[in-house]
């Protein structure tokens, strides 16, 4: 898995600013990332159901193409005016992007769906470490690591070995992709830079997608479908990122993700009707306490 690289500079700016937000600042910077969470495990579930049909490659393909094609319709970037670092930024953004959503698709195509989330979150995991100035992130870190342990402890008996590798793989891209989400929210204005590393990565995918489910992308009731899996997998959850990232400091931000692992757990209960035992409520629940933790100290100094 690649080493959590420091924070950028912009990245530091962007936790300077953060202590002049403000309460009602910090309290909306966490609701944009609780409403990407909940996006993107909703849309997970939706898209395991398109499996049968295009499989995971091809609904990968499926899911970047239209979340590109509408956040270019959306944004309208300009293509003038930036630098070859702007490019450069865009460019390693879209290829984050495009291994993140393939290896994490291959993983759940091979182990269950919680042993996954909780593999691919040490690359957050590992960020909010190493980016993180104060002590106190430690704690923080290690209760959401006990949380996401605990409720994948169903899954980890007899792993697939190609599976469990792709699952932390995408977490190294994870938290790449945290790092490059910051950069770019700052080198671009609004959307934009989200909108030109859609592409990239929708373009990086399409070759595989093809080759791997052919006509089967073709089909409109599969089209219709990927597309909800799109809007609720990537432009809704990448844009309200985005825009929390602009405020929230990247060490908050990358232990605020170990709510997807409970956010993945409510998902499959409500829509593919997997149960939920006391290990995993209690699981939710210490997640959920490091995450409002590291929040706070992050936002407060303390």
């Amino acid at each position: 898995m690649p080493v959590a690289v420091p924070a950028s500079e912009e990245v530091r700016r962007a936790e300077r600013a953060q202590a002049a937000n403000g309460p009602r600042g910090r309290m909306v910077s966490v609701g944009l990332v609780m409403g990407g969470i909940i996006c993107l495990q909703f849309g997970s579930s939706v898209a395991v159901l398109l499996f049968p049909r295009a499989g995971a490659l091809g609904v990968v393909t499926l899911r970047l193409v239209v979340a590109a094609l509408v956040l270019l319709v959306a944004c309208r970037p300009k293509l003038r005016g930036y630098s070859r670092g702007d490019w450069a930024t865009v460019l390693a953004y879209g290829v984050a992007l495009a291994g993140m959503n393939s290896l994490f698709y291959q993983a759940i195509d091979r182990i269950p769906l919680g042993a996954a989330v909780t593999l691919e979150f040490l690359g957050p995991l590992i960020l909010s470490i190493v980016t993180s100035r104060r002590a106190l992130s430690l704690v923080w870190a290690t209760l959401a690591l006990g949380g996401v342990a605990l409720l994948g402890r169903q899954g980890f008996d007899s792993l697939n070995l190609v599976g469990a590798g792709c699952a932390l793989a995408a977490g190294g891209l994870w938290a790449a992709y945290i790092l490059l989400a910051a950069r770019a929210g700052q080198r671009f204005p609004a959307a934009d830079g989200l909108a030109l590393a859609m592409t990239v990565a929708a373009v990086l995918s399409l070759p595989l997608g093809i080759a791997s489910a052919g006509t089967a992308l073709l089909d409109p009731v599969t089209i219709g479908l990927g597309a909800a899996v799109a809007m609720m997998s990537s432009v809704a959850p990448y844009t309200l990122e985005l825009l929390a990232l602009r405020k929230l400091p990247a060490s908050g931000f990358a232990v605020m993700m170990s709510l997807e692992p409970a956010a993945a757990a409510t998902a499959g209960f409500l829509v593919l009707h997997q149960s939920l035992g006391w290990a995993e409520i209690a699981a939710i629940a210490m997640v959920v306490l490091a995450s409002v933790g590291a929040v706070r100290s992050a936002s407060s100094g303390h």
